[in-house]
C-alpha cells in the first residue's frame, strides 16, 4: 500500500482559506448493511490511486483486508462497526471521505460523521432497492440538509429494474432521481453506462477478483447502437423519462444525481468519484449553539465528531477525529477547548488512511484532523482559535433500548475496569448509567444495539486486560426525568432511575405498556423522549 499523500505542507505564504475551502468535498458513505459501502470505499481510494490493489471485505485467497475496516472484529465478520477517515487528492481537489458502519446497532457512530460532513453517497443494493437502515439514514440527512448522491451498487447480479429503483425513490421518500448514467443491460446482464451528457456509451474490462481498476473503453453513439442495438435503445427511451441534473435541487434536497455500478469490481466508481468532485458542496458557513453561521474565513474552529482509541497498537494512544469548520489549522498551534476553556497543544495532528497516518502541518474548512493523545476531548467537543470564542451544538444522545451490567470478574483490576469504562463512555462506545441500587463497580451500559456491548467487552480485554461479566437487564427503553420525580420512580416497581455522564437522570422501563401505567398514575412526572435519530 502507498502511503497517503500529503494534504498540504506549511507554505511560506498562506494560501487564502476561502479557496482552499473550495477545493474540499467531504462526504460520508451510508447504506444498510452489506450494501457494500467499505467495498466502494475501496474502489474509491483506488481511483484516487492513494492505494495499489483493492482489498477484500470477506478475506478472499491472496487479497488483503480493506483499509476502512482495521478492527480485528471488522475483518472476521466482514462488516463496519467503526467510522474510519480517508483522505486523499483527487483532480485538483481534496477528498475527505468517511466510511460508516451499517449495521443498526452502530447507528450512533454514523449519526456523528453526518454532523460532519457536507454530502452523502446513499449506497442501494439492485436486487434490494431502499432497506430499513437506509431509510432511517436518509432521514437523517434530510433532516441535516445534507444533499444525497444515490449511487446503485452490484449491477453486475441479477437485481430490480432500473426504473423500478427510481420510481421507489419517489415514491417512498420523495426524492426525485436525476441520472447522471444509466445501465446498458438489465441487472445481472450489464454492457456498460450511458453517459447522459454526450450519449457515449463506457464499457469496462473487469480486473481478476476486483483488485484492480476496470479498464474502460469510451465508444459514441452509433457504436453503441451496432455492438448492443436493442439495449442500446431501451437505455436511451429510460433516461428520456427522466429530468436531468439541477444542482439547486439537489443542494436542496428535492433531487439526487443517480449514478450505476459495481464496486466490487470498480466498474463504474470513477464516474461516481467525479460527480462528487463536480456536484457536492464545499464547506460553508456552520451554525453555533445560538444559531450564528461563522463563516468559513473566520479563525480556526473545528468539531470533534468522533474519538478512537486502540487504533495504534504500539502506542496504545487515543485519536480524535475534528472536523476543520473554520480558518487554518496550524499544527503545533495552541487553541482552546470550549469546554472548559483550557488551552489545548496540536503538536500532534495527523491526517488518516484508514489506520496509517501521516503529519499533517496545515488544513482547511472540511479537512478531517486526527489529534493524538487527546485524552481531554470527547465527542461534540469544539476547538478554537485564542481570542475568536465559539461553540458548536452538541451530538445528541440517542434513546438506548438494551441494557447490562458490566463487572470485572478479577477484582486485582477495579481500576483498569473503571478507567476502561470511561474511555469507552468518551468516545461513544456504550452509553455510561450509575445508579444507586448498583454502585461504581457495576455501571450500567446502555446502547442501541446489542453488539456494541460486543465491542466495549472485546476492547476492555485487548486494551485494558480487564475481563468482563455482563449481565442483562430487563429495561428496554428510557425516558429522561429530573430530581423532582426521582422518589415516585423509585418507589414503582420495575423503574430504575439512573444518571448519564452528562448529569442527565434516565428512567428505565421494561417497556411501553409499564411506561403507560406509571404516566397514567403519576401524570405530572417527567418523562421526557430521548432523542433519537431525526427526533
Amino acid at each position: 500500500m502507498g502511503s497517503v499523500p500529503p494534504i498540504s505542507t506549511a507554505p511560506q505564504a498562506a494560501p487564502d482559506v476561502a479557496a482552499e475551502a473550495v477545493r474540499r468535498r467531504t462526504f460520508a458513505v451510508i447504506s444498510h448493511p452489506d450494501a457494500g459501502k467499505s467495498t466502494l470505499t475501496e474502489a474509491l481510494a483506488l481511483h484516487a490511486r492513494v492505494i495499489g490493489e483493492a482489498g477484500a471485505v470477506h478475506g478472499k485467497s491472496g487479497r488483503r483486508a480493506v483499509i476502512s475496516d482495521w478492527m480485528e472484529m471488522e475483518q472476521a465478520r466482514g462488516i463496519s462497526v467503526t467510522s474510519a477517515a480517508l483522505q486523499f487528492e483527487y483532480a485538483g481537489h481534496v477528498v475527505n471521505l468517511l466510511d460508516t458502519p451499517g449495521h443498526a446497532d452502530f447507528s450512533e457512530d454514523t449519526y456523528r460523521v453526518l454532523a460532519a460532513v457536507d454530502c452523502a453517497v446513499m449506497l442501494l443494493d439492485a436486487a434490494k432497492g431502499l432497506e430499513p437502515q437506509t431509510l432511517k439514514l436518509f432521514d437523517v440527512c434530510r433532516h441535516r440538509g445534507v444533499p444525497v448522491v444515490t449511487f446503485v451498487n452490484k449491477w453486475d447480479r441479477p437485481g430490480m429494474h432500473a426504473l423500478d429503483l427510481v420510481d421507489e425513490l419517489e415514491q417512498r421518500i420523495g426524492l426525485r432521481a436525476t441520472p447522471v448514467n444509466w445501465p446498458v443491460g438489465e441487472a445481472g446482464v450489464f454492457h456498460g453506462l450511458l453517459n447522459r451528457a454526450d450519449e457515449t456509451l463506457t464499457t469496462f474490462e473487469r480486473a481478476p477478483g476486483g483488485a484492480r481498476i476496470a479498464a474502460e473503453q469510451t465508444l459514441p453513439a452509433d457504436q453503441a447502437k451496432q455492438r448492443h442495438p436493442e439495449e442500446w435503445s431501451t437505455a436511451l427511451d429510460e433516461v428520456a423519462l427522466l429530468d436531468t441534473v439541477d444542482t439547486s435541487s439537489f443542494l436542496g434536497g428535492q433531487t439526487t444525481p443517480l449514478l450505476f455500478g459495481a464496486g466490487v469490481v470498480n466498474i463504474g466508481v470513477r464516474q461516481l468519484l467525479d460527480t462528487l468532485v463536480e456536484l457536492a458542496p464545499a464547506p460553508e458557513a456552520r451554525a453555533d449553539v445560538d444559531g450564528v453561521a461563522r463563516p468559513v474565513d473566520a479563525p480556526f474552529s473545528g468539531l470533534v465528531f468522533k474519538v478512537q482509541a486502540g487504533m495504534d497498537r504500539a502506542h496504545r494512544d487515543r485519536l480524535a477525529f475534528v472536523r476543520v469548520c473554520s480558518g487554518r489549522f496550524e499544527r503545533g498551534a495552541v487553541v482552546t477547548h470550549a469546554a472548559t476553556g483550557r488551552p489545548f497543544a496540536t503538536k500532534y495532528a495527523r491526517t488518516m488512511l484508514g489506520r496509517e497516518r501521516e503529519t499533517i502541518d496545515v488544513a482547511y474548512p472540511g479537512d478531517i484532523v486526527g489529534l493524538v493523545n487527546a485524552n481531554a476531548l470527547t465527542v461534540g467537543d469544539t476547538l478554537y482559535a485564542d481570542g475568536a470564542p465559539v461553540t458548536f451544538p452538541p451530538m445528541p444522545s440517542f434513546a438506548p433500548e438494551h441494557f447490562v451490567t458490566a463487572r470485572t470478574t478479577d477484582t486485582g483490576k477495579a481500576k483498569q475496569f473503571r478507567r476502561g469504562i470511561e474511555q469507552l463512555a468518551e468516545e461513544g462506545v456504550v452509553q455510561i448509567l450509575q445508579s444507586s441500587r448498583r454502585g461504581d463497580g457495576a455501571p450500567i451500559l446502555a446502547a442501541v444495539g446489542p453488539l456494541q456491548f460486543e465491542v466495549a467487552t472485546a476492547r476492555l480485554g485487548q486494551e485494558f486486560g480487564v475481563p468482563v461479566a455482563l449481565d442483562q437487564l430487563p429495561y428496554g427503553l428510557a425516558r429522561r426525568t429530573d430530581a423532582d420525580s426521582v422518589a415516585a420512580l423509585d418507589a414503582e416497581a420495575g423503574v430504575e432511575v439512573a444518571e448519564r455522564r452528562d448529569g442527565a437522570l434516565l428512567a428505565l422501563f421494561p417497556d411501553k405498556w409499564r411506561l403507560a401505567s406509571v404516566q397514567r398514575r403519576h401524570p405530572d412526572l417527567l418523562l421526557e423522549p430521548l432523542v433519537a435519530g431525526t427526533e
